[in-house]
């Protein structure tokens, strides 16, 4: 009888201390009504929902033949309609590059850019990022890489599309990865050419019908569409050479960053005109 009175008062103990602690972490989780606790799950769902859609997008565009590659290509380099809003970063001392939107493939990502070009935002932002032969990256007011924000005051998701991929001279958001509904105020400008040593990394990844596109269009598909999917909602329509100047500036081989600021005045949202 000792004994077994000496077994109850364990499982006793054992239940009390299960209760107390709310023993795991799923009942925590889930019975945790702090705000801080109710943002982490709807982070997390959104997420797996982000990345959801993105595993449909790679399996989608894995499907494309060589041939629709390259015509979706050449039309994403198409000169836009008379009318067609466009943008001109003007940078000090480099010169204009002017870009054109993609209003059907990345209409979000259009209107955060365009308000924050409008109300000033960009004003007097540098490129604080600068990698020859692959982007050059700016949209961070504190010239960081780990500042700015959406006009929404939150991070939104990516937009993808077969239809607007980083070819050279693409216009697309930073993110801070796949599926992390991460993207804000940062945008880049791909600068690469066709490199046949990423041929083996478009195969890898099942992108090898993209190979004959990249080799006209050039771009960084293996990095950017392969290992992570960026939203490309622009492509620059003339600036390409501005863009050439910038990414052969010096930079600090730690971080990237031009040894003296690229500025960008001001970005001007107008309408096109030949």
């Amino acid at each position: 009888m000792k004994i077994l009175k000496r077994i109850l008062v364990v499982v006793l103990l054992v239940i009390m201390v299960f209760i107390i602690t709310g023993c795991g972490n799923e009942k925590n989780e889930y019975s945790d009504t702090s705000s801080d606790s109710l943002d982490y799950l709807k982070n997390r769902k959104n997420n797996e929902n982000n990345e959801k859609k993105e595993d449909v997008f790679m399996e989608n565009i894995k499907n494309i033949s060589s041939e629709e590659a390259i015509a979706k290509a050449q039309k994403q380099m198409e000169e836009p309609k008379e009318g067609d809003q466009i943008a001109i970063f003007h940078v000090k001392g480099y010169g204009d590059i002017t870009v054109k939107f993609f209003e059907d493939v990345a209409p979000k990502a259009i209107e955060n850019f365009v308000t924050h070009a409008k109300e000033g935002y960009y004003n007097g932002v540098i490129f604080h990022r600068v990698i020859e032969e692959f982007m050059i990256q700016g949209g961070d007011p504190e010239g960081t890489g780990y500042g700015g924000e959406s006009i929404w005051g939150e991070g939104f998701e990516e937009e993808l599309s077969a239809d607007a991929l980083p070819y050279r001279g693409a216009l697309c958001m930073a993110s801070g990865g796949t599926g992390t509904k991460s993207l804000g105020s940062q945008f880049y400008i791909v600068q690469s050419n066709y490199k046949s040593s990423a041929d083996t990394y478009l195969k890898g990844y099942g992108l090898e019908n993209f190979i004959e596109a990249s080799k006209i269009y050039g771009g960084d598909l293996a990095n950017l569409l392969g290992y992570g999917q960026y939203t490309t909602f622009g492509q620059v329509i003339s600036g390409m050479d501005v863009v050439d100047k910038i990414a052969k500036v010096e930079t600090n081989p730690s971080n990237d960053k031009p040894l003296e600021d690229v500025v960008i005045e001001s970005i001007e949202i107008t309408t096109y005109s030949k």
